[in-house]
């Protein structure tokens, strides 16, 4: 790894390369140089991301658009992809793709996040969202197709439920129905990009708090990490996802559904973190509409793990019986407590916009 690691344009020699972090996708690495300057240096896994000549481009282009955003903050930390020593992106070798990118200080928000570090995650979405507006958002490679693309998502159900690999349909019925009741808010983002009343723009799609550096001695924001994910969309699906996770009151795949509930203090602190930050680049269409995109992301990742469940668990990695059920009566529970309190989610919203 050392080798790999004196491949690109470092300060000095790296001299410590130990594993970092706790993601689950790429395998992660610190890299400390002689000179004690530190890098992150990532194995990129390409069966989730084949394409990365692509998703190199997405993340140099979206990295650089920042930076140069940034340039009248002197006190801003910019990440940065490191160029190897023939001037790539990437590296390829002993049939890996490694990057390399600048390292940035900072605790990132794990689970279990407290109102002010939702808050500060709020804050470092919409400072994210707000370095990248302008951004030709057309020009993006999608790493992974039709990812918020509801219509095909439900499409995907109604395919899993014709073929019913695993006889599970019939065990399934009050699920199945409550998503067909909601259909209506499959098109209703993508009718209002298509039509031009919302327009396009730069989404990161994992919007976890763990995705954020923040500084929370000087209640400061870093940064925003993990671009795998870089997509156009609407700010509504980013918005909406982090709610979805983290204003639940209980875990994703918790069995006893009277512990999970809407939290209005933790829609508040997120919402007093990222409206103030973009409401004066949003449309009105985007302000009249964010509440919606808690409702949606929140309808669509329980459609997904009904649909996994019912074509046998082949895409959510299970650890008990009947998992992806769990999940999905999780977020149906969720969903429903969001349409009893929309008038409540509007009004906050309004109150930071």
């Amino acid at each position: 790894m050392i080798d790999i690691a004196n491949q690109f344009k470092i300060e000095s020699a790296a001299e410590v390369v130990e594993e970092y972090g706790a993601g689950h996708i790429n395998q992660t690495y610190l890299v400390i140089c002689r000179n004690k300057t530190k890098y992150i240096l990532q194995k990129i896994n390409h069966k989730t991301f084949p394409n990365v000549d692509e998703l190199m481009k997405n993340i140099c282009g979206v990295t650089q658009y920042i930076a140069k955003s940034n340039e009248g903050d002197p006190t801003a930390e910019n990440l940065l992809v490191v160029p190897t020593l023939q001037g790539n992106s990437y590296l390829y070798f002993n049939e890996g793709y490694y990057r390399m990118y600048t390292f940035l200080s900072g605790q990132t928000v794990d689970t279990g996040a407290t109102l002010k570090q939702f808050e500060l995650a709020g804050r470092a979405f919409g400072q994210f969202q707000l370095l990248l507006d302008g951004y030709p958002a057309e020009n993006l490679f999608e790493p992974i197709k039709d990812f918020h693309n509801t219509v095909q998502r439900f499409r995907n159900l109604e395919k899993a439920i014709e073929q019913d690999v695993c006889g599970r349909v019939a065990q399934c019925g009050q699920e199945i129905q409550f998503y067909h009741d909601r259909q209506s808010y499959c098109s209703k983002v993508l009718d209002m990009i298509s039509n031009g009343e919302m327009p396009l723009r730069v989404t990161h799609n994992d919007t976890k708090p763990n995705n954020v550096l923040v500084d929370e001695e000087h209640d400061k924001v870093v940064g925003v990490i993990d671009l795998d994910t870089i997509m156009p969309g609407s700010i509504l699906y980013d918005f909406g996802d982090s709610i979805r996770y983290g204003a639940n009151t209980a875990v994703e795949d918790e069995r006893d559904l009277s512990k999970v509930s809407f939290s209005q203090q933790y829609y508040e602190a997120y919402c007093r973190g990222f409206l103030p930050e973009v409401k004066d680049r949003l449309t009105q269409c985007e302000k009249d509409n964010m509440y919606f995109g808690a409702m949606l992301m929140t309808y669509e990742c329980g459609m997904r793990f009904l649909t996994d469940h019912l074509n046998g668990d082949t895409y959510f990695r299970i650890h008990r019986e009947n998992h992806n059920l769990d999940r999905c009566h999780t977020q149906m529970k969720l969903l429903q407590d969001m349409e009893n309190n929309v008038e409540v989610m509007k009004n906050i919203a309004k109150k930071y916009l």
